[in-house]
């Protein structure tokens, strides 16, 4: 009985232990399909990008691991209408691999057919038939930056050691076209592609992207071991940037700039178009200029500066309307309150402020200070208006401080000659800079202050960025922001009045545009020196229209001109690009 119970016993004792072992097997089998099946869904979920590349071939894979630079497009203001005005292009290396071309024969057709298709003359073509023939360099480059269309009409005529390396470069399909405002694409150090002046310089980071990267671990035979750790992530390409420019705009101003440049004999030339209701920059042209696309063949690298922003200058009589401005706006004067001009006036100087050219306008009304642009009566004004008021309306209007237009090489003008006397009377200083001189300008940053007129006293902050569009969908739009109200509107509408007079029966007749109320202001600045100021001159025009609702602002430049006053060059450019401008608009005559 014993026995028996014993034989029971073992036997169920050998059962308990078959069924552990089956236990333990499954559990085995189920954790190595739990691991199998988190590995698969690593590798064909998470990392299917990775994978998929790298079937695709290293040409895929690389383009996922490297970015793609963002573009750059400007637009048709009137209708949204996107222009590329900097892109990526795919270009290509020809080159011969001499190994593959086996007799003088051969080499002679391979030379006749490169020649004809890259139009070499006879010195050329035999020069290639001496690089290929008879030599084992495996790589004789021909031709670089060769279009695809190029490469195709090659590839068909199967010629024997001739081969292709695609790359990819910055393109600039509009040429000189805002070349300043853009920038290009140049080499770091380490030999880098990376963004240089312009938006392509201040917006390097947004443009560019980030790289992905792959850290896998690889076999004996140098290939990755699938099931090895492996960390990839991908490129994320560099955002487009849609800009304020309008295309049209900006090719027909700095074309007619370009024409007045070249007619004046100036040494620079700028031109600024800003809508005053947005702060939005419709142009901006800087002459002389370049093509980004051969940035390298400049022949003196500051013409890489966009004077626009980059140059400060005394801006001379342009800068009268602002001081008028605050004098209206504190109510310290009228248009017409009187002022007698004896040809001088006493301000604490070395000597008497007198008017150019010696002139004396005897009796006359503010309006006609400005029609006359008398130095003398703006003495008076800045006068009447007080150091302190004057000074702060100078800060309001953002002189002496960066407008904030979010392109490289932004630089400030500056009236820090104005905080050197601390006392509260009208010095010298103050009384010269009341008809523009001793301080300094851009001309966005006069612009930008002028632009206040226009508005009814309220100065928009310019802008040239519209949109940042990021790889993920996201849109970023610059939002139109009102940096200051200025001036009373009261003040904004005396003045502008008065600044169609200065067109109608001043200086500026030149600026006018039939059947439209044109307001503006000469300027002609001497250049300082050492020593003193110089004969050199800058002349300058700034203005609006039409003045009921002005659709834009302008300012013209010229540096150092052939001529001798700003009403025979820069009103002129001004009133040619204000005719196209309002019919660009379709704006009707109402005059």
């Amino acid at each position: 009985m014993r026995s028996r119970n014993s034989a029971v016993s073992l036997q169920a004792n050998d059962t308990d232990l078959q069924d552990t072992r089956l236990h333990i097997a499954a559990v085995f089998v189920l954790g190595l399909v739990v691991v199998i099946a988190a590995r698969l869904f690593f590798l064909m979920i998470l990392q299917h990008s990775f994978y998929t590349a790298l079937a695709a071939g290293s040409h895929t894979l690389y383009a996922q691991l490297f970015p793609e630079r963002g573009s750059i497009y400007v637009q048709d203001s009137r209708t949204g209408e996107e222009f590329p005005i900097a892109l990526n292009q795919d270009v290509f290396t020809v080159f011969i691999d001499t190994r593959d071309i086996t007799n003088e024969d051969e080499a002679e057709d391979v030379a006749e057919e490169l020649a004809a298709v890259f139009e070499y003359d006879d010195e050329q073509k035999l020069d290639l038939f001496y690089r290929i023939n008879g030599t084992d360099d495996p790589y004789e480059p021909v031709e670089k930056h060769v279009e695809e269309t190029v490469v195709d009409s090659l590839k068909q005529k199967n010629l024997p050691g001739v081969g292709f390396v695609r790359q990819s470069i910055r393109y600039y399909p509009e040429g000189n076209l805002a070349a300043q405002t853009i920038g290009f694409v140049g080499k770091n150090e380490d030999g880098n592609d990376v963004g240089r002046y312009g938006v392509e310089g201040y917006w390097n980071e947004e443009l560019a992207g980030s790289g992905g990267f792959l850290e896998a671990s690889k076999g004996l035979a140098g290939g990755l071991i699938p099931l090895a750790g492996k960390s990839f992530k991908l490129a994320e390409d560099g955002s487009d940037i849609l800009l304020t420019l309008d295309r049209t705009l900006q090719y027909k101003a700095c074309e007619r700039l370009r024409e007045g440049m070249e007619e004046y004999k100036a040494k620079s030339a700028s031109l600024v178009i800003l809508d005053p209701h947005t702060g939005a920059i419709r142009a901006m042209c800087s002459l002389p200029d370049f093509d980004p696309n051969v940035y390298n063949e400049v022949e003196d690298i500051n013409v890489y500066n966009n004077t626009t922003i980059f140059t400060p200058y005394e801006p001379g009589s342009i800068f009268k309307p602002l001081t008028m401005a605050a004098a209206l706006s504190e109510e310290a004067l009228t248009p017409d309150t009187y002022f007698f001009d004896s040809g001088s006036r006493e301000a604490h100087c070395t000597k008497p402020i007198r008017n150019a050219d010696g002139k004396v306008y005897k009796d006359q009304t503010m309006t006609g200070v400005l029609e006359n642009s008398i130095n003398t009566g703006m003495v008076f004004v800045v006068e009447e208006l007080g150091k302190i008021s004057f000074i702060q309306y100078l800060e309001k209007f953002g002189l002496g401080i960066k407008t904030g237009i979010r392109l490289g090489s932004e630089t400030s003008g500056t009236i820090d000659r104005l905080y050197k006397n601390k006392d509260e009377r009208v010095d010298c200083y103050t009384a010269t800079a009341s008809f523009g001189q001793g301080v300094t300008v851009t001309p966005l940053q006069m612009v930008s202050a002028f632009s206040s007129i226009a508005n009814d006293g309220k100065m928009m902050k310019p802008f040239i960025i519209e949109e940042i569009r990021e790889e993920d969908g996201k849109v970023i739009k610059t939002v139109p922001e009102v940096s200051e109200e200025i001036i009373t509107s009261r003040a904004a509408s005396l003045l502008s009045a008065m600044l169609v007079r200065v067109v109608d029966s001043g200086h500026a007749g030149h600026a006018a545009v039939s059947g439209y109320y044109v307001a503006g202001k000469t300027g002609t600045a001497q250049i300082a020196g050492r020593g003193g100021y110089t004969e050199d001159t800058n002349h300058s025009f700034i203005g609006f229209a039409p003045v009921d609702d002005p659709a834009f602002v302008m300012i013209v430049k010229f540096e150092k001109p052939e001529r001798r006053f700003s009403a025979s060059t820069a009103a002129p450019v001004f009133g040619d690009v204000a005719e196209f401008m309002l019919d660009y608009y379709q704006i009707a005559p109402a005059r």
